[in-house]
């Protein structure tokens, strides 16, 4: 009989008082925690009460639905509540690390709580970022918590892994967030770590392409979350540009960056080449104004450390050229061939486009080769040829062309070759008249042998 009295009073109790659900959350030293409250209708017409302890009759912080909706604080570790939204409790220390309940109640009703409970989750790294490419990375996630639970590992690429500790060798992809994942029972927590790989920015997947009319840009630069100072403290050496031209295969260094002294590039072979402005805030670039026959080939980014590790970018550039097979200076009625391409066979997913002169009559011309069986005056000027990939210009060369009219080259002919005979025939009389002189004073001499010739007369004997 006594028995039945106590399992009676202990159900009025708990009808009374409400059943309390637990919600177990996850959190490191330092870190952020959101208490999230109930998903229900009428939230807003609750009171809500946050205790330390169920039955204490000391609320850290509570809300009067009735009143202007705004948390009355009695503890500064609540501050970063808000109304109507989820506790959020900022810095984590060592003494959060415990069981906290909500407690809702209407006017005309019992109350109900929800018991939520902060567990420690304990993450490292190892070694400490940032890493270089190819470095062992460890990485470990303990928790405070009953057996069931469950714990991942999800990399910034969103993808999970069940080892832990988890070890790899690190690369670029592995650079960003890494997420432990503890799953206890229906709660599920999730705790950032950040892995930091120390890398140049990514290569370029294709070709640069430059004329002798455009552009040369060289890129490499760090990344945005990398600094020198980060650099120096993995073993900075050197880093240096180097060319290998595409009819050699031996290196030529053009530009370093020592690790002795300040950030200035110095040259070695700068092909006119300019390195960028600002080495200090990671622009690492190379560029010239207008490209020049020589610049076809691999152009490489080093970035050397004195454990032996060599990061490398390269970037391979090809020349746009126009040839006419017939010069640049021509006569109206000739043909012109000009070819634009590349030192190989365009790629598929490439094309070009023909610009001539305005006052051109070809409106529409074709690809390359380009034939103009008679030319005129009319195409004289400038012609450009493009090189697209889709909708994006890649780079352009042109070539200027003289063009003379047909008359006009028979006119010059026509006056140089009548200067011609008159200087001919003035040099013709200018020797015949030399001759004739000569022969006149060559035959006096013949005429008259004596030192001193006497007049002609009579004389006395």
């Amino acid at each position: 009989m006594n028995i039945f009295i106590l399992l009676l009073l202990l159900a009025v109790l708990t009808s009374t008082t409400g059943a309390a659900e637990v919600v177990v959350v996850y959190a490191q030293i330092g870190g952020t925690v959101t208490l999230k409250p109930p998903a229900l209708n009428d939230l807003k017409k609750h009171y809500m009460y946050w205790k330390k302890d169920k039955d204490s009759s000391e609320d850290l912080a509570w809300l009067n639905p009735m009143g202007n909706n705004n948390w009355k604080i009695k503890d500064e570790a609540w501050k970063n509540i808000s109304s109507w939204s989820p506790l959020i409790i900022k810095n984590i220390q060592q003494e959060h690390f415990r069981t906290f309940f909500l407690k809702l109640k209407k006017p005309t009703d019992n109350p109900t709580f929800y018991e939520y409970v902060i567990r420690k989750l304990t993450v490292s790294v190892g070694p400490s970022s940032p890493v270089l490419p190819g470095e062992t990375v460890t990485l470990s996630c303990s928790a405070e918590t009953p057996l069931g639970k469950s714990i991942q590992w999800m990399n910034p690429r969103g993808e999970l892994n069940p080892l832990n500790p988890l070890t790899f060798s690190a690369s670029m992809r592995d650079n960003g967030p890494w997420s432990c994942m503890v799953t206890d029972g229906q709660s599920k927590s999730q705790v950032n770590v950040s892995v930091t790989v120390l890398d140049l920015s990514p290569a370029l997947s294709r070709p640069q392409y430059t004329s002798t009319s455009s552009h040369l840009s060289l890129p490499c630069s760090l990344l945005p979350h990398i600094s020198w100072e980060q650099i120096k403290a993995k073993g900075f050496r050197e880093l240096h540009w180097s060319f290998i031209p595409s009819t050699a295969s031996v290196p030529q260094r053009l530009f370093f960056l020592s690790a002795e002294g300040p950030l200035t590039w110095k040259p070695d072979q700068n092909k006119g080449l300019q390195p960028g402005t600002n080495p200090k805030k990671g622009d690492l670039s190379l560029r010239r104004n207008r490209g020049i026959e020589e610049d076809a080939g691999e152009y490489i980014c080093a970035l050397e450390f004195e454990n032996g590790v060599t990061l490398k970018r390269s970037v391979h550039v090809k020349l746009l050229q126009i040839v006419s097979s017939t010069g640049t200076e021509l006569i109206s009625g000739q043909q012109l061939n000009l070819t634009c391409g590349l030192e190989q066979p365009l790629p598929s997913d490439l094309h070009l486009k023909w610009l001539p002169p305005k006052q051109s009559t070809l409106s529409d011309p074709p690809s390359s080769p380009l034939i103009i069986p008679l030319v005129s005056t009319a195409d004289a000027g400038t012609w450009r040829c493009e090189l697209w990939r889709n909708n994006t210009q890649l780079t352009w060369a042109e070539i200027t062309l003289e063009i003379v009219p047909w008359l006009s080259v028979w006119m010059l002919v026509v006056i140089c070759s009548v200067t011609v005979i008159i200087i001919l025939v003035f040099i013709l009389a200018f020797i015949l008249c030399r001759r004739r002189k000569q022969k006149m004073r060559h035959l006096r001499r013949r005429l008259c042998q004596c030192k001193h010739p006497k007049p002609k007369g009579f004389y006395r004997t």
